[in-house]
Order: C-alpha cells, then sequence, then structure tokens
C-alpha cells in the first residue's frame, strides 16, 4: 500500500491531454474522490492497473512519466519534509530510505555509492501484473524532480536507468531527465556525481528538524517492519550488487550470521527462503518487464552460469524461464 501522493498529478495529466478525468477514472473502475486527498491510499498492483488504463485511453507511452513530473517532495508528506530539513543531501537520501515505509510499503529505496557516483534506486518487492514500466518511470520522475528541488537547478543526473524494455519513443525521457536513458537496466535508478551527496541544504532549521524527527520516530514505532521484512528489503540491494550469503546480509545488521538465523526462527523462515523468495521475484521482475536473454538475467542476479538459475527456477516455480516467460506475456496480452 502507498500514498496517493506521488500520483496525484493523474487527472491533472488527463486533462491537460483534453480528457475528462472522471470519465477515464470511471471507465477503469477508479472514484476521482481517491485524488482529493494525498493520504488516501492504494495498492501497488492498483496504481500499476490505473496508470496502464490511463495510458492506454490517452494513447500516451511515457505516461507514468508525465504524472511522476507532477510531483516532489510535498508527496511525501511527512517524510518529505524531514528531507528538506535535512542538514545535506546525503543526510535527507538516507532519512527517505530509512522512512520511506511510512509513505508506501512493498518498497526499496537505496543509496548506492561507487567513486565518483551516487545511485539511487527504487524497486517493488512484488511484481506488478500490469503498468509496471508506468510506475517506475513516475518514481524515478518523482526522485528527479525531489534532487532538483533539495539542491537547485544546477543538479543534473548522470544517468537514468530502468528495467523495462525500450519504449518506441525515448524523447520524452530525453528531454526530462537531461540525459540519454538506458533500458532494460538491472535496477530503476538515477545516477549523478556523488561530490553533491555533500551538498548543505538551504531549509536547515534545527528546531524544526528536531520536531519532525520526533513525529516521523514515532510513527516508525507505530509501523515498524518485523524481522523477516528487514531482510527483505536488504536483500533486494544484496542480490544485485552480488552481496547477498548470510554472512555480508548479518554484517549490516551487526550480528554473527548464528544470531540471523536464531532471529529469524520464530517467524518460521529460514534466511535461504527469503533468499529464493527474493531472487525468484527479480527474476520474475526481469523476464516480463525487460527482453534480457535467461543467460543475462542468471548474469544479473550472480548465478554460476545459465543452467544453475534454469534449475532454481525450476525449483521455485515448476517450469523452466523460457516457458514461464512466454506464459505470462500470453497471459498479460490476453488481459491487456
Amino acid at each position: 500500500m502507498l500514498r496517493i501522493g506521488a500520483t496525484m498529478g493523474v487527472p491533472t495529466v488527463l486533462r491537460d491531454m483534453g480528457l475528462d478525468p472522471s470519465d477515464v477514472l470511471l471507465a477503469g473502475g477508479f472514484d476521482s474522490e481517491l485524488f482529493d486527498n494525498p493520504d488516501n491510499v492504494i495498492s501497488s498492483t492498483a496504481r500499476g492497473r490505473l496508470l496502464a488504463h490511463c495510458a492506454a485511453k490517452s494513447e500516451c507511452e511515457h505516461f507514468g512519466l508525465l504524472v511522476g513530473a507532477q510531483s516532489g517532495l510535498q508527496s511525501l508528506g511527512l517524510v518529505g519534509l524531514l528531507m528538506k530539513y535535512s542538514p545535506d543531501l546525503e543526510t535527507a537520501l538516507r532519512n527517505l530510505v530509512r522512512y520511506f515505509h511510512l509513505h508506501a510499503t512493498g518498497v526499496v529505496l537505496s543509496i548506492q555509492v561507487q567513486g565518483s557516483t551516487a545511485r539511487v534506486a527504487y524497486q517493488i518487492k512484488h511484481r506488478i501484473p500490469r503498468g509496471s514500466n508506468h510506475v517506475y518511470d513516475g518514481a524515478i520522475a518523482v526522485l528527479f524532480n525531489i534532487l532538483r528541488e533539495l539542491c537547485g537547478k544546477d543538479w543534473k543526473a548522470m544517468e537514468f536507468w530502468s528495467t523495462h524494455i525500450e519504449p518506441k519513443d525515448t524523447k520524452p525521457f530525453r528531454q526530462f531527465f537531461g540525459v540519454r536513458p538506458h533500458f532494460n537496466a538491472e535496477q530503476n535508478a538515477l545516477v549523478f556525481n556523488a561530490s553533491w551527496l555533500t551538498h548543505p541544504l538551504q531549509q536547515v532549521d534545527a528546531g524544526v528538524h528536531e520536531l519532525v524527527q520526533q513525529q516521523v520516530d514515532t510513527l516508525a514505532a507505530q509501523h515498524s517492519d518485523n524481522f523477516p521484512e528487514q531482510i527483505r528489503t536488504i536483500l533486494y540491494t544484496a542480490v544485485l550488487s552480488g552481496h547477498s550469503n548470510a554472512n555480508q546480509v548479518a554484517s549490516l545488521f551487526s550480528m554473527h550470521p548464528r544470531t540471523l538465523h536464531r532471529s529469524l526462527q520464530p517467524y518460521g523462515i529460514g534466511y535461504q527462503q527469503l533468499l529464493d523468495e527474493t531472487c525468484f521475484e527479480l527474476a520474475q521482475q526481469m523476464l516480463i518487464d525487460s527482453n534480457h536473454e535467461v543467460s543475462e538475467i542468471a548474469l544479473i542476479l550472480h548465478y554460476a552460469d545459465a543452467r544453475s538459475f534454469i534449475r532454481a527456477f525450476r525449483r521455485w516455480s515448476g517450469t523452466t524461464p523460457a516457458r514461464w516467460r512466454a506464459t505470462q506475456k500470453q497471459l498479460r496480452g490476453i488481459t491487456s
């Protein structure tokens, strides 16, 4: 579930295209009153279906991008306010990652720094049957606006990554992000110069920051995730970076691997099961949303070779990745 905040732009985009938002939303089974309050919630699956429906009605392949372009810090509510009053960009982004579950559940945000570049990535922890391309395009557009809001117009992206197949027209993406987009990527992300992480923010007010931090901490205590969910969140980044063994993940929680395994026992789930579930979800997303070959997906997920990945996928699903992809795309064609 997530707040409707970052999707509030749907009616505006439809009106700009000369369409009646009420008619379009009603035809898709959505109530226009959903957009009356940014704190209203919607499931990520329903949001994908909403954006896919509007994209079809408007015949706009980049509808999600246009919706995301309407939103920024304000769409994140209290979390956005905490970012605004953070001392520097890195602290703001760390706050976003730490508290994003207050805005949306089932989503993984991560910051990765490698050499002179920084990368902010966005991933949903389950496969969205329809409209995932619009969901991800919109989410990265919102992140882009947030970074611009915090740093000013001198901030520029170095790269825009998207996991979905390249659309027929990439010009809207080039124009919005100011860079050549990379589709069929392993993550949905923005890449920028890491020197910006130390950039001081203009809205620093210690009193306001402390007040907002207290409110966020209180809210976080009421919505704390259980330990398996914390592990799942870590694994989505760890698998793609090749650091997903129990020793490596345990170190992120400052605990011994044996303690990690014992901490999961009360929940009736083991570490390997969580790892398998995460790999399966990521594999499904790539098989549906990208046109990567099976061997490429095996490489992205850090399997020794394609045969090892195929064996694992057969164990999870009862069929091969190629057959699963063909079946799912056929079903998707029938329902879309």
